[in-house]
């Protein structure tokens, strides 16, 4: 079968590989969309956390089971499926305390082990998600859209509360949605004003602010002096993140959504004289990947127009680095099989 590996930073190659052998609890997909998401990009770039090379990318995916043994959820071959790719342990104390997706020996499809930009792969029948009823393109963004609707679950909004989210990609367009659909008053954050404008039309939210122009001032002022009580920040950038602490409420909490490969600094008495709780949101679980079914079905996220560029399976190499460019305008790329 093909697969397409990073063998090395900004260096694709087409491969023959065998097609993979079930072993036990296991299903035989063939995939027929991957997103590409900032992991990829991140990966083949050279700044990805937790990687190494040679590795076969992918884990936004969607497609059909081809074989499967028999299994209590009922699923079957032909059906139409969407992929958890966080394997877990399922020993350590993350997970026996219903936190696998931040279990500590987690292996991500894509990252830690093998992905699924290639023909066929194998994946836990556990890892499944039937999805009747949605398109494959649907079915691909499920993963990307659950990792905001996990980051919101963490924030714990309350309705009416004032929500910052930074970075109008398309991690953060799924923070916004769904803190929207929480009841937060919703603020998009960028330096790119055409994102911005995207950003309130898709997800419908109720202010933006141009990072580069005075922030604090403009924040200040849609929040009638308070500050955003949640600020989620879905960047990865080094320096947006630390200049996330600016931005929250006393008594607020800031959420990390993105990964960065460096540290992170803050100055601890505006820290401690806020009590401002910082936390990490890593990865979803099988909740979110529910949710955000149910939330596509409900038509609370209109993926025709967050999905802007694709290419077949083949022609993927040629213009991924084109996908790079600013002026290119992705929000979400998508791969055909």
């Amino acid at each position: 079968m093909k697969a397409i590996v990073c063998e090395n930073p900004k260096q694709f190659k087409m491969i023959e590989v065998e097609q993979p052998v079930l072993q036990e609890g296991e299903a035989l997909i063939r995939v027929q969309r991957i997103g590409i998401c900032g992991t990829d990009i991140h990966a083949y770039s050279g700044n990805q956390p937790f990687f190494t090379y040679p590795r076969i990318l992918g884990h936004e995916l969607s497609g059909y089971i081809d074989s499967i043994p028999k299994n209590d959820s009922g699923l079957k071959a032909g059906d139409q499926v969407a992929i958890i790719p966080y394997i877990e342990c399922g020993e350590c104390i993350a997970c026996k305390s219903g936190k696998p997706n931040c279990c500590t020996n987690i292996k991500v499809k894509g990252v830690h082990i093998d992905g699924g930009m290639s023909e066929w792969m194998t994946v836990p029948v556990d890892h499944l998600v039937k999805t009747e009823g949605l398109t494959l393109d649907q079915s691909a963004m499920i993963e990307p859209l659950s990792i905001g609707a996990h980051a919101v679950r963490r924030a714990a909004i309350r309705k009416g509360e004032f929500a910052l989210v930074i970075g109008a990609g398309p991690i953060g367009l799924g923070v916004m949605a769904f803190a929207k659909k929480q009841g937060a008053k919703v603020i998009a954050m960028d330096v790119n004003d055409e994102r911005l404008a995207f950003a309130r039309e898709w997800a419908h939210i109720d202010g933006t602010v141009n990072a580069l122009e005075e922030p604090l001032k403009k924040l200040a002022e849609l929040t009638n002096g308070d500050m955003p009580t949640v600020v989620f920040d879905a960047t990865g950038n080094a320096k947006s993140m630390t200049d996330a602490f600016n931005y929250s409420a006393h008594g607020g909490k800031l959420i990390f959504v993105g990964l960065v490969k460096t540290d992170i600094s803050f100055h601890d008495p505006d820290f401690h004289a806020k009590e401002l709780t910082l936390m990490g949101s890593r990865n979803a679980t099988r909740e979110d990947f529910r949710y955000v079914v149910n939330a596509i079905n409900e038509g609370l996220v209109d993926l025709s127009k967050y999905i802007t560029h694709r290419a077949k399976f083949d022609e993927m190499m040629e213009l991924f680095e084109g996908w790079l460019d600013p002026e290119a305008k992705v929000i979400k790329a998508i791969v055909e099989l």
